[in-house]
C-alpha cells in the first residue's frame, strides 16, 4: 500500500486544527510575564517610595563589601582570560593582513566597550542574583518577611534598597577593574606568545583607547546592576514551597538577570550612540 500523500493545503489544515492547546500555552505564557512585570514594576514602586526616606548607610556599605568585593575575584579572573583570548585569536585574523603587532588596539576597544561591563555584568548576574535571591527566599519562606512586615518596617526599604544601590555602586567599579585586568591579560599574552614589546603594546593601548571609550562602558553598568538586583529581590521575596521553591527562584533569577543584561545592553548602546553625549 502507497503512503498517504499530503499536499501543502492538507498540512496547514492540519495545523490550524492542532495547536488549541498551544494558543493556551502562549496566552498563558504571556499572563504570567504580565503578571512579573507587573509586580516587578510595584516593587519599583515601593523602592522609589523608600529611596526618599534615611539610608541605611551601615547595611549599604554591609552589602557593598559582601555583594561588590566578594565578586572582585570571579570578574577579575574572567577579564584576565578574556584578554588573553583576544588576543591570541586577533593576533591570527590580523596576523593575514599584516597587523599582528596591532592587537592591543582590537583588545583594549574590545574590553573597554562591551566586553568588559557585558562580562562583569553576567558574572554578577550569576553570583550576586543568585545570593541575593537564596538570601531573600529564605527569609520569605521563613515568613522572617512577614515578620518584617508586621513590625510596622518595610521590606523595600530594609532589604531590597540597600542592595541595590550597593550592586549600582559597585558594578562600576568591578568593571573598571576588568578592563584593566583584561588589557593587562592581552599584554601578557601578547609579549609571551606573540613576541610582542611591552612598551610597543602600551603604546598601540594608548593610541587607540579614549576616555569615551571607558565612559562607553561604565555609563551601562549602574542600568546592569539596578537589573540584577532588583530581578534578584522580587524573585526572593516571592520564593514560596520551601528549599525547593527557593532553588527554582534562584535559578529564574539568574537566567532572566542574565537575559536582561544582555538586551538591555543592545539597547543602551543604540541609545549612547544615538545621543549627543561624546560616547558613540
Amino acid at each position: 500500500m502507497a503512503p498517504l500523500q499530503y499536499d501543502s493545503t492538507t498540512q496547514y489544515i492540519a495545523v490550524i486544527k492542532q495547536p488549541l492547546w498551544k494558543l493556551a500555552r502562549v496566552k498563558r505564557w504571556f499572563g504570567n510575564v504580565t503578571f512579573h512585570l507587573g509586580g516587578v514594576a510595584l516593587l519599583v514602586r515601593d523602592l522609589a517610595r523608600a529611596s526618599s526616606g534615611k539610608w541605611e548607610t551601615a547595611e549599604i556599605l554591609r552589602q557593598m563589601d559582601a555583594l561588590g568585593v566578594g565578586s572582585i575575584s570571579i570578574t577579575n579572573l574572567t577579564a584576565l582570560f578574556t584578554g588573553m583570548v583576544l588576543a591570541l585569536q586577533f593576533s591570527y585574523a590580523l596576523s593575514q593582513f599584516g597587523g599582528k603587532f596591532f592587537v592591543g588596539r582590537v583588545v583594549a576597544l574590545a574590553i573597554t566597550r562591551e566586553l568588559g561591563p557585558t562580562l562583569t555584568a553576567l558574572m554578577v548576574a550569576a553570583r550576586v542574583g543568585a545570593g541575593i535571591t537564596a538570601e531573600l527566599g529564605t527569609m520569605a519562606v521563613t515568613e522572617q518577611v512577614d515578620a518584617l512586615r508586621a513590625l510596622g518596617a518595610s521590606p523595600a526599604r530594609k532589604l531590597v534598597l540597600p542592595r541595590v544601590l550597593a550592586v549600582m555602586f559597585m558594578l562600576p567599579v568591578l568593571t573598571l577593574l576588568a578592563d584593566f585586568i583584561g588589557v593587562l591579560g592581552g599584554l601578557f599574552l601578547a609579549v609571551v606568545e606573540l613576541k610582542i614589546g611591552a612598551a610597543f603594546y602600551i603604546s598601540t593601548v594608548q593610541q587607540a583607547t579614549h576616555v569615551n571609550d571607558v565612559l562607553h562602558g561604565l555609563f551601562k553598568t549602574p542600568f546592569f546592576g539596578f537589573e540584577i538586583a532588583i530581578i534578584g529581590c522580587y524573585n526572593g521575596l516571592n520564593a514560596t514551597g520551601g528549599a525547593d521553591g527557593v532553588g527554582r527562584a534562584t535559578t529564574i533569577a539568574v537566567v532572566i538577570a542574565s537575559i536582561v543584561v544582555l538586551m538591555s545592553d543592545f539597547f543602551l548602546t543604540k541609545i549612547f550612540m544615538l545621543l549627543p553625549l561624546g560616547l558613540g
